[in-house]
């Protein structure tokens, strides 16, 4: 029988899944027998690279941790060697793991989840083949307009600390006040010249007609 202090350590291992399993939006498990050191280095590369978490699992430990989470169907995929890769990011994972396996037939997708909830391979593969989160907001900032952009300068001066807050609001309201004065002085311009106009004519003498007799 396994001593205490083996139990002890088995313990903390399934502690540490339940704990990386509770913490992740999606996680994907594949099989990824007959990988060469080459192969598995670049795959761990480009996971890390988008910050996605990405470990061999003994299947016992991960059954205990799946369990302990609501995530019971995964003890029918447990078989055989299983890495687990999950992230906050529910793109990310399928996107890397599904690319890599395009190019390398060694790599097979077992399962995968969301948010607690086990994913069919349909499922998982339409979240592969969904644009990844920075491509959707570079689509996102493209379309918006440019009084949107403005705002994006503003935040990010903010950001920077190049001006308080406090200074960038009075200069936004100093700037409202202007143009509103400046459309004011603009609409009542016709007006007042108009007006003017008027008043120079009312002081003008007026001028009759000369008679014949006025003429001789």
């Amino acid at each position: 029988m396994p001593n205490e202090k083996v139990l002890e350590a088995k313990k903390q291992q399934v502690a540490e899944l339940v704990e990386a399993l509770n913490g992740a939006t999606t996680g994907v498990l594949v099989d990824y027998r007959g990988l060469n050191v080459e192969e598995d280095t670049k795959l761990r590369n480009d996971l890390r690279a988008a910050g996605v978490k990405y470990f061999v699992v003994k299947n016992t430990l991960l059954r205990l941790a799946a369990n302990q989470v609501g995530l019971e169907e995964l003890d029918s995929i447990l078989h055989g060697p299983t890495a687990l890769a999950i992230s906050e990011d529910p793109i990310a994972p399928a996107k890397i793991l599904f690319d890599f396996a395009k190019g390398n037939e060694k790599v097979e997708i077992k399962t995968g989840f969301m948010d607690g909830k086990i994913m069919s391979m349909d499922e998982l593969t339409a979240l592969a083949k969904t644009p990844s989160k920075e491509t959707l907001i570079a689509s996102i900032m493209g379309s918006l307009n440019a009084p949107v952009s403005n705002l994006v300068r503003l935040l990010d001066t903010i950001a920077q600390g190049g001006e308080e807050i406090a200074d960038l609001i009075a200069k936004k309201n100093n700037e409202a006040v202007a143009e509103e004065a400046k459309a004011e002085v603009v609409e009542e311009a016709p007006a007042a010249v108009a007006e003017e106009a008027k008043e120079e004519v009312a002081e003008e003498p007026a001028q009759t007609e000369e008679t014949p007799a006025d003429a001789e």
